[in-house]
């Protein structure tokens, strides 16, 4: 696959809106990790996280895009974001702001990770990998290609 400047070379690409572009990339910048790719205005721009990309938005109508709505009980989506160091992470976003849902977190599928809110309302599955654990061992079934 080859890279393209405002694309990267990440397979599958979120596209998540925000009210305000420019404080969702700066603030995602500093609480979560990510590294600005390129912006456009305060309507576009693209982040990076690894080899993960996510694409940030305006809200607007016209093309059918809208920021969660904050007084929503529940929600339709969540991004996970596969870090190095799960309780470094959750100390790091904690002190930039980003409200904790839930506390960092051993599970028996070979994962450490806690959840967070980001200024918009987005939620985020932080999770460090423990252990590459068979998904039979915890209740699953693993299927190969």
């Amino acid at each position: 696959m080859s890279e393209n400047v405002t694309m990267g070379t990440a397979s599958v690409v979120p596209e998540l809106v925000y009210p305000d572009v420019g404080k969702a990339v700066d603030w995602l910048c500093e609480a979560f990790g990510f590294t600005e790719m390129w912006r456009v205005g305060n309507h576009r721009a693209r982040i990076r996280y690894g080899n993960g990309i996510v694409a940030v938005s305006d809200a607007a109508e016209e093309y059918g895009r809208r920021a969660p709505d904050p007084s929503a009980t529940t929600h339709c989506h969540g991004v996970m974001l596969n870090v190095e160091d799960a309780d470094a992470h959750h100390a790091h976003a904690r002190q930039a702001g980003a409200t904790i849902l839930s506390e960092p977190a051993d599970y028996p599928y070979g994962a450490r990770q806690y959840t967070a809110e980001d200024l918009a309302g987005h939620r985020w599955t932080i999770y460090q990998t423990l252990n590459d654990v068979p998904s039979e061992s915890w209740g699953g079934t693993s299927k190969r290609p």
